[in-house]
């Protein structure tokens, strides 16, 4: 029988940011493709919906979305240990204590024959069962059955029944005289009794009993087991004395008369700082942990003080207001990316990749081929997505020769052709769907600290400035309750035309004159054009930054 233990080591995630583009999806995937090679139980994931254009691209390559990663708070199922051994509700105290014995347990959950769990015992439940006892335990009621008492005395069936009939007496001890045992020993009883003349176990027999239990390997004459044969009784004898079977008889009682029922539970997706409460209030040795009502594993406070972290690989991002939810509480472990340096602290020295290339994807296939790892086509596609997506099909002033060049030999991977597939890819991210505003202004939203001020970028690509335009106000409607809800000083929303090569970007929040002095424009409405521009990261933000040093400045 197995013992509890730890989970097997936890994978290691690749993840990007928050509400993904087509490049943190992709080169997740890649990325993980590369660790694998290399021998890294890694798991592509993502920390928000997919695209229309990252949708298209992965269907395109037939590639499966990464799973989806919401936060990284330490749940039950971070400590849960294994829980592979358990009592039935019917088991007997004996049985029980054999169980805790032999493996060294302090607690043992109990389910019925369907595996559901049904309560819990400790050690503790014996102790107070054991030290409550003076005498023979009324067992009439506990639904005892024989072979609970065959098992519980090590007895040899001299003459059998129905092992699995519950008794309906209860247990005497057949000392004293003849006359004694007449009057203490009542029909359907159990009767303990050394080795007596024949004349003493006769009278039992005519008691109306139900089972004679000979103790101290006592002979029982023949002529008694044929009576008790005719008269369906059983007669055991057992090897113990008759005080060591009394008290080992106490012990066939069902554990469901002394386990906790409707034990406090959890569940695996439970968080750990959710529960810590309930554990300070019950104070229980172990607390089962159950899904869909079946028993998973068991988890103590103990568990609670060193948490197996999640392990987290982050590309195309470095910035704790982009990561994913509860990122403080994994361990980050690489960092591939292709941004400035956005301030994410780590507990240890890490391995970090980063280049000034138009895409993270970028880096991902080069590290492939100068590991000498062969890239699939259907990765080389999703990673060559990635780069028509950052890149704007090339256009991008953050684009690179390197960019080009290893899209190009992308794109003879995946057997495509780069600039068919790169318009098809684009046309299909491109424009509104049926988006909602709220969906609008958070498409590919990242979150920046430029000087003392919190401002969310988010970006979405168009072939006509019309179709956004159109629903201005209530594009500027919400993204004012983006900056109220989340408190954010200001909210931008980059509406990039790919055919025009230029974005109209809508603001709210303050200050104002950042806009302005920025990009050299009226900022007097909700909106400046800015021809030329299609990066966030090389046309927008390095602006505001230097904008935020002279408003200081003055």
């Amino acid at each position: 029988m197995k013992t509890q233990g730890t989970k097997l080591p936890k994978p290691v995630y690749v993840i990007g940011h928050r509400n993904p583009d087509t490049d943190s999806v992709c080169s997740a995937i890649g990325y993980a493709h590369l660790k694998q090679a290399l021998g890294v139980n890694a798991v592509p994931a993502r920390a928000g919906q997919v695209n229309a254009e990252t949708k298209f691209a992965l269907e395109h390559f037939r590639v499966d979305q990464p799973l989806l990663i919401t936060d990284l708070y330490p749940r039950v199922k971070d400590v849960v240990l294994d829980c592979r051994i358990v009592v039935r509700q019917h088991d007997t105290l004996r049985r029980l204590g054999e169980i805790m014995r032999e493996n060294d347990l302090k607690s043992v959950p109990v389910t019925d024959s369907k595996g559901v769990l049904v309560g819990i015992v400790t050690v503790s439940d014996l102790a107070k069962r054991y030290f409550g006892e003076l005498g023979m335990q009324n067992l009439t009621d506990m639904r005892v059955r024989f072979r609970d008492i065959i098992h519980a005395t090590d007895s040899k069936v001299l003459v059998s029944g129905d092992e699995g009939e519950t008794i309906k007496g209860n247990v005497r001890i057949g000392a004293g005289s003849v006359e004694t045992i007449q009057e203490v020993v009542e029909k359907h009883d159990i009767v303990l009794i050394g080795d007596r003349q024949k004349e003493t176990l006769q009278v039992c027999l005519d008691q109306g009993i139900d089972c004679l239990i000979v103790t101290g390997n006592g002979q029982v004459p023949h002529e008694i087991i044929d009576e008790a044969q005719e008269r369906g009784v059983f007669v055991l004898s057992s090897p113990y004395d008759t005080y060591t079977c009394g008290r080992l008889i106490n012990q066939c009682v069902p554990v469901r008369r002394i386990m906790h029922e409707n034990p406090v539970c959890f569940k695996p997706m439970d968080l750990l700082s959710d529960i810590k409460g309930a554990m300070d209030e019950t104070n229980y040795r172990n607390y089962p942990v159950i899904e869909n009502g079946q028993l998973v594993g068991l988890i103590s406070k103990d568990n609670l003080i060193s948490p197996n972290r999640e392990k987290i690989i982050l590309v195309d991002h470095n910035e704790r207001g982009q990561a994913v939810e509860g990122i403080e509480e994994a361990k980050i472990m690489e960092i591939i990316d292709h941004h400035r340096l956005g301030g994410l602290q780590t507990g240890d020295p890490i391995f970090i990749r980063q280049e000034p290339v138009g895409c993270t994807a970028t880096i991902v296939a080069n590290m492939h081929w100068n590991r000498d790892i062969d890239i699939p086509p259907s990765i080389a596609g999703v990673l060559l997505s990635a780069i028509v997506s950052d890149t704007v099909l090339f256009k991008s002033p953050t684009c690179t020769q390197k960019d080009k060049e290893t899209a190009e030999r992308l794109a003879d991977i995946a057997g495509v052709d780069l600039t068919e597939y790169g318009l098809s890819m684009l046309k299909a991210g491109a424009g509104l769907g049926s988006k909602t505003p709220p969906e609008i202004v958070k498409t590919d939203m990242k979150e920046f600290s430029i000087g003392d001020y919190r401002i969310v970028v988010s970006q979405i690509s168009v072939m006509d400035f019309k179709e956004v335009m159109e629903i201005e106000d209530k594009l500027i409607a919400a993204m004012s309750e983006v900056c109220k809800k989340e408190g954010f000083d200001m909210s931008l929303l980059m509406v990039t035309n790919i055919i025009e090569e230029a974005t109209n970007l809508l603001f709210v929040g303050s200050p104002r004159t950042l806009i302005g002095e920025a990009f050299k424009k009226d900022a007097g409405g909700t909106h400046v054009y800015l021809p030329g521009v299609m990066s966030r990261k090389k046309q927008v933000i390095p602006p505001l930054s230097e904008a935020v040093k002279r408003i200081n400045v003055n």
